[in-house]
């Protein structure tokens, strides 16, 4: 049950009424606030502030504002007045308020489904008036592109009509100039009706006769080439694995393609009926072998580990957890080859598996120091330390192995 805020304060002018409502701690973001003419709502779990106003508010000109942790209302009076009281006088009356909240709801549901009506009305009025004018301005620049092209096509038919007549113009005054030269020049014109004289005339025959000739020739089958013989040419095209041609294909992808499929045919099957698919999984494996170290079982998780490792030989996880479990299991020999192989599959060195090779490091390190190889152990520290500069646990034990490295020597 919610409880009643009753420490909340207020004041008033003969046009405005503040009421201030404090938060009691609560995020402002939990706050529901609601509010008609008549009544005010705070909701703020489990805190509740409600009223019934001793007079009418209008609601569309008055605001709340939250902030200090406390909610001002700022509420503007429908009758300028002092009302000297808040709450309405029948605020007590249980069944009043419940009616009162009632109405008020249904009035603001009411408010906000009219509200939404507007609001679609308005968009509903501006998509169409912004589709009038699209329709407008599309018609507009219709009408313009059509004016162009009418414009052009009277200018290129006036253009046109103006060339023929200049080139009748010009025929006619070419027309007149030969007549103009036959008339004054009749000795010319003698000369050349000598020029077709009955010699030349009569050759004509002659060179038809010939081409005749030619062509019965051809007719003939005289003269003409042999067939062309037939032959086929064959054509190779070097074998692919892939069938898009080599110019379209990245030679490197698909080598490496080919590469892990060749990798994967090599992985060993482990025919055993006792195994489910889950447990023929690697990263299952992985996990199962997490799941046994977490709970001390260093023996099962090594087991874990050796069957995801047959199953894939690239998850570099697999090797450094199982060098953890020799590590704890003290066999240090092994915990140095699992992370020497470790490392060698976190290639290329980068920011991403920095802390996978701290923790490779590491491990090895400790395992050469409890080998009493503090040479090499110290080597793994000081890559580790180059990874991580800022740890000082990495710091004070290879200072501790140094140390054990003089004393040693002297």
């Amino acid at each position: 049950m919610p409880i009643a805020v009753k420490d909340y304060s207020w004041d008033e002018t003969e046009t405005l009424v503040h009421v201030v409502v404090p938060l009691k701690g609560v995020k402002a973001s939990k706050a529901d606030i609601f509010s008609t003419d008549d009544y005010l709502k705070v909701n703020f779990p489990p805190y509740l502030f409600e009223v019934v106003l001793f007079e009418g508010v209008d609601d569309s000109k008055s605001a709340a504002q939250v902030g200090d942790g406390v909610i001002t209302f700022t509420l503007q009076k429908k009758e300028a007045g002092l009302w000297n009281r808040l709450i309405s006088i029948n605020s007590d009356d249980k069944e009043l308020m419940k009616s009162k909240r009632q109405a008020a709801i249904d009035a603001a549901h009411k408010k906000a489904q009219e509200e939404t009506r507007r609001k679609a009305a308005e968009k509903q009025g501006r998509d169409r008036l912004a589709l009038k004018e699209q329709m407008r301005l599309e018609e507009e620049e219709r009408s313009r592109v059509e004016g162009v092209k009418e414009s052009e096509r009277q200018k290129a038919t006036s253009d046109f009509e103006e060339w023929k007549l200049k080139e009748l113009a010009a025929e006619k005054q070419l027309q007149m100039e030969e007549e103009e030269t036959i008339k004054s020049s009749p000795r010319i014109m003698s000369d050349a009706a000598d020029i077709f004289d009955t010699e030349d005339v009569e050759q004509a025959p002659v060179i038809l006769n010939t081409r005749q000739g030619n062509n019965s020739k051809l007719t003939s089958g005289e003269g003409v080439p042999p067939p062309r013989s037939s032959a086929s040419i064959q054509v190779t095209f070097t074998p692919r694995v892939f069938p898009t041609p080599l110019r379209e294909s990245k030679v490197e992808a698909e080598e490496e393609w080919l590469r892990k499929q060749a990798e994967a045919r090599r992985i060993p099957e482990i025919d055993d009926p006792d195994l489910s698919e889950e447990e023929k999984n690697p990263v299952w494996l992985k996990d199962k072998g997490d799941g046994f170290f977490k709970s001390g079982n260093y023996l099962a998780a090594v087991n874990a580990y050796n069957l995801a490792a047959r199953l894939d030989s690239k998850m570099h996880a697999v090797y450094s957890n199982r060098a953890t479990c020799h590590l704890k299991l003290r066999n240090f020999i092994k915990c140095i080859e699992d992370c020497s192989k470790a490392l060698d599959l976190l290639t290329p060195p980068v920011d991403a598996n920095a802390k996978s090779r701290l923790r490779a490091h590491v491990k090895r390190g400790t395992a050469f120091c409890e080998l009493e190889l503090y040479i090499q152990g110290l080597q793994d520290y000081e890559a580790g330390l180059k990874l991580d500069p800022k740890n000082e646990q990495l710091k004070a034990d290879s200072d501790r192995i140094r140390t054990i490295i003089q004393s040693t020597v002297d």
